[in-house]
């Protein structure tokens, strides 16, 4: 019988064209697969918790694996893990897990936060330096509609193969976190294929006065993405938080 295993990771995408395996690029999937499949002795698959475009980060990532036999020593994969050649991937803790606990279908909620600088600072270079003056009271205002609604279709990305657009958004917001430097927070059960990066785009048209509230709610009614703002660029947005129920199959899920 096969041992499943769940990993909980983080990574920088500067390098990495994402998650998912891709023909001739470089993901943060096929290392791992690499490398576990060197350390275990046997072909591995990984499966996460979902996937990320090219260049978007991840500060707290889930996936699963199997292995026909019991690993003796997660701990010491972990570390073995970690002394493998390749920056910007960190390998946090391997535990197993019991019956049919999924990496992506067993998660009841994620989370992404976009880090934006209005001013260029040499010390946050995986934020978007965008310079333009903003009203954050208003992009808060905009952004707190979010929840009013389910269908997404207006920040989805076009034949993206989605069966729905439908998400449950829980929190957004932007938050200040210095004199330059905001953070938007965006929590849901699930998220469309450059979903957030488009909201944080449109909420940007709220904050320089190029739409209202109202009209950013009318955009979402719409269901339609060519009414919506640019897409952010990538390299601001991370997937921060994914969340499980208490107990999966027997096991307490004991998040790092």
């Amino acid at each position: 019988m096969a041992h499943r295993y769940f990993m909980e990771l983080a990574y920088n995408g500067t390098s990495f064209c994402g998650w998912q395996i891709q023909p001739n690029a470089p993901s943060v999937q096929a290392l791992l697969e690499k490398w576990l499949t060197i350390l275990l002795k046997q072909p591995i698959a990984v499966v996460g918790c979902g996937r990320t475009d090219t260049g978007v980060h991840a500060k707290y990532y889930v996936a699963h694996f199997e292995c026909s036999m019991p690993i003796t020593n997660t701990a010491a994969l972990t570390a073995h893990l970690n002394k493998m050649p390749a920056d910007g991937i960190l390998v946090y803790h391997i535990f197993e897990v019991y019956g049919d606990a999924h990496a992506r279908f067993s998660a009841i909620s994620r989370s992404y936060e976009y880090h934006l600088l209005q001013q260029k600072d040499p010390f946050l270079s995986y934020a978007w330096v965008y310079t333009f003056p903003l009203d954050f009271e208003k992009m808060n205002a905009a952004a707190a509609l979010l929840p009013e609604f389910t269908d997404f279709t207006s920040f989805s990305k076009l034949h993206s193969g989605a069966k729905t657009n439908n998400c449950t958004i829980t929190t957004a917001n932007w938050e200040n976190m210095s004199a330059n430097h905001w953070v938007f927070r965006i929590s849901a059960d699930r998220f469309l294929r450059n979903m957030v990066r488009a909201i944080v785009g449109t909420l940007l048209e709220v904050g320089r006065g190029k739409l209202t509230i109202d009209e950013f709610a009318a955009i979402i009614e719409k269901k339609d993405r060519g009414s919506a703002g640019t897409s952010a660029p990538p390299q601001g947005l991370f997937l921060s938080d994914i969340k499980y129920p208490d107990l999966i199959s027997g096991f307490k899920f004991n998040k790092k």
